[in-house]
């Protein structure tokens, strides 16, 4: 055997621990403290002043619209970013000061705005894919958003929102922590490898406690609605969370960005919460609502 072979068989037993890649994919250390900033962030704006959480989700929004253009480019696809951003602003604001009608017409106002931007721009087959993805993103990201903010245009909006986002966050760490610990059945291993049924067992415990705990606390409801909750959050969550791990498969994408450390990008935090937030909406709308 050469030198040069011995040296190359030793360096993984050499490795320090610390260069190795944890098991999950995260920096632990970095994405919990970033995470907790996040929720104080988003408790404070929900509790001193409801329109501060809505410049935030508009933000927050606006920052996975522009991920999102740039891991279409990488596939020749051009989203027509203004008038989504603009569609942006206008969905969500129109969510919360007017309700589900609003929500609707100003996605369609969206939709057709993208369109006409596009064709303005030029026509044929590229016009019809960069349309299509444009109006694909104003589905995905605004309109998505939108229920939430219909979320905290109630009442007791403040407490709505802040369950939902715990529901969430209960949903991603029971995965992960259980993943981790014991996961050894993948769930959908052609989209998310480390994704276990372990893992999501893990997720559907923590987030029915939070929704049974959540509910009895902020608004005295029944357990069952609480389970129920957390169950309906998982499953839609994790939805959320395979389909964009699907599409960052097909671009060949680790992470839609890094604007979050330890977390990659926006819309990979805002993922599954996009696809739980008509359920959650509906459920709490349906089964608890505003006394």
């Amino acid at each position: 055997m050469s030198p040069n072979a011995v040296r190359t068989a030793t360096v993984p037993s050499t490795m320090p621990p610390a260069a190795r890649t944890p098991r999950a994919g995260r920096d632990l250390p970095v994405a919990t403290v970033v995470g907790l900033l996040l929720l104080a962030l988003v408790g404070a704006s929900l509790f001193v002043r409801k329109e501060g959480f809505l410049l935030l989700a508009v933000l927050a929004v606006g920052g996975g619209l522009w991920e999102l253009a740039q891991a279409f480019a990488r596939r020749g696809i051009h989203l027509p970013l203004l008038p989504l951003l603009v569609g942006d602003v206008g969905i969500m604001v129109s969510a919360y000061t007017a309700g589900p009608e609003a929500l609707f017409v100003a996605f369609m106002l969206t939709a057709g705005g993208v369109v006409i931007w596009r064709v303005l721009d030029g026509n044929g087959a590229p016009a019809l894919r960069d349309a299509t993805a444009g109006i694909f993103a104003a589905a995905y990201l605004p309109f998505l958003g939108g229920f939430v903010m219909l979320l905290l245009a109630m009442p007791d909006g403040a407490q709505r929102v802040l369950l939902f986002i715990l529901l969430c966050v209960a949903s991603d760490t029971g995965g992960y922590a259980v993943g981790v610990l014991i996961g050894r059945h993948p769930l959908a291993p052609s989209v998310s490898p480390k994704k276990t049924w372990e893992g999501l067992l893990g997720s559907i415990v923590l987030a029915c406690v939070v929704g049974v705990v959540g509910l009895r606390v902020m608004f005295d409801g029944d357990p069952v609605v609480g389970v129920f909750l957390g169950v309906a959050t998982v499953v839609t969550a994790t939805l959320g969370d395979l389909s964009e791990s699907l599409l960052k498969r097909d671009l060949e994408l680790k992470d839609m960005g890094s604007l979050l450390p330890g977390h990659g990008g926006l819309l990979d935090r805002i993922d599954s919460m996009l696809f739980a937030a008509p359920v959650v909406y509906l459920i709490l709308n349906v089964l608890q609502p505003v006394v």
